[in-house]
């Protein structure tokens, strides 16, 4: 057994922890919420992990850069996302309605230390590659899809595994699973190589968040370019955070009652995660193909089919290939849209602004636009057209309504990509290289 193979199977089980970290709840929390009382506040509880990403990733890479190494920041943020979170499901074990307050300002702080772990994690993985010799470029992406694995892991777990004769998807378990994983990890993360810190360094938080990038306005193409960013960037947290509970409405609404699919929502997102380990892979061929505006514009058709078939879709036999496809398309949505608009970024930019560059692209689209996103479709969607306290037939009608208008939303998001943006095909053809590279290098898909 080689020393390179070792290392990459530590590597891989981190990554593993790190995504089922997360899988242990972002797709199954909306349907415990709703069973406690908090259906109104679902949209809360993902709208603060883009408020959080907005300086929290930042501000720990820079505690990481300059004081601490990084595998001991990974720990200790490790550390307090875990205990934040084991308390999150010790205050969600109440019976009936769970007081909102309590419950998530402890979830808050838990994915306030969670998010810069996705970036910690991959800073750890490349120095451990660079220090021993091997390529972060071919190296790192079988490591990486580990992580993917981690999450659909998790989510198999909590759909099938049940505690007191309960799926773990319905109960405050999800969240003591969650943190139990994060401890194990932060322990995990000190044995990993020595990362090196730079106390000299002069990297500000304004440069990390991508503050200073904002000059890249002055020049309306990249403007354009960063202000759909945003506005698609509004689509992305919005099945994460209603479909699992959408799904799960099914199993009370007369016809569908007990089928497979209505028992087991969070089984069924997870072919979404399935499809984005598949779906990376194509981004090289299909940026060399079609160009940045052609693999924007497949990503946010796939936005809409993904919000559409959901409104189309059921649980029974003939409705479920609906939700199926919405879920295979998820890969192509999610992916095509932020890999390749990184790649894009990292080509426009001289290489003195290629970091604050890429901060400002996740600012516009993971901050920005997806917290915007879910609030509004929570606050001014949701919760106007889903009567929680109506029949379940009642409460189907006003989901399929919700799904239609994001859909629609994304169409014409979609149509004036289409007739705004100009990009030559042959201006991204020198670029198929890099597209690789940042295949691999890729820290936000699931």
């Amino acid at each position: 057994m080689t020393k390179s193979f070792v290392l990459k199977t530590r590597l891989s089980a981190m990554n593993f922890l790190e995504f089922a970290v997360w899988g242990s709840y972002l797709i199954s929390m909306g349907m415990f919420l709703s069973r406690h009382g908090l259906a109104q506040h679902i949209f809360w509880f993902y709208t603060v992990q883009g408020l959080v990403s907005i300086i929290m990733p930042a501000l720990m890479g820079i505690v990481a850069d300059k004081w601490i190494p990084a595998q001991k920041t990974l720990s200790l943020c490790h550390l307090l996302a875990g205990g934040f979170m084991i308390l999150t499901g010790y205050l969600g074990s109440v019976e009936g309605d769970i007081a909102f307050g309590p419950l998530f300002t402890c979830y808050t702080l838990s994915v306030a230390f969670f998010m810069p772990t996705i970036g910690l994690c991959n800073s750890v993985a490349f120095n451990a590659l660079e220090k021993n010799g091997l390529s972060t470029v071919t190296d790192f992406p079988p490591i990486r899809v580990f992580g993917t694995v981690g999450f659909i892991c998790a989510e198999f777990f909590v759909n099938f595994v049940n505690i007191g004769g309960e799926a773990i998807q319905y109960t405050n378990a999800q969240f003591y699973m969650s943190g139990i994983i994060s401890l194990a990890l932060a322990l995990y993360c000190l044995t990993m190589p020595n990362c090196p810190v730079n106390k000299g360094s002069s990297k500000s938080l304004a440069d990390a968040l991508g503050f200073k990038a904002f000059k890249l306005f002055k020049s309306p193409h990249m403007a354009v370019f960063f202000i759909f960013s945003m506005l698609l960037g509004v689509s992305l947290q919005i099945t994460n955070s209603y479909g699992s509970s959408f799904i799960n409405l099914f199993n009370e609404v007369p016809g569908y009652i007990g089928g497979f699919w209505a028992k087991n929502p969070t089984f069924l997102i997870s072919i979404s995660q399935i499809s984005e380990a598949l779906c990376i892979l194509m981004i090289p061929f299909c940026m060399k193909k079609f160009g940045i505006k052609g693999v924007m514009l497949l990503a946010m058709f796939a936005w809409v089919i993904r919000f559409g078939f959901f409104g189309l879709g059921n649980t029974n036999a003939d409705g479920v290939a609906f939700l199926i496809i919405s879920c295979i398309v998820y890969g192509v949505a999610f992916d095509f849209f932020n890999v390749s608009g990184g790649i894009y970024v990292d080509t426009k930019v001289a290489p003195e602004q290629r970091s604050s560059a890429q901060g400002l692209f996740m600012l516009m689209t993971n901050g920005i636009g997806a917290s915007i996103g879910t609030y509004i479709a929570g606050e001014f969607v949701v919760n106007k057209l889903v009567p929680f306290s109506g029949t379940p037939a009642e409460q189907l009608a006003g989901w399929r309504e919700s799904w239609f208008i994001f859909a629609a939303y994304a169409l014409v998001v979609a149509l004036l990509f289409w007739i705004i943006f100009k990009e030559k095909h042959d201006e991204m053809q020198t670029s198929h290289s890099q597209a690789e590279d940042t295949v691999a290098k890729d820290s936000e898909t699931i």
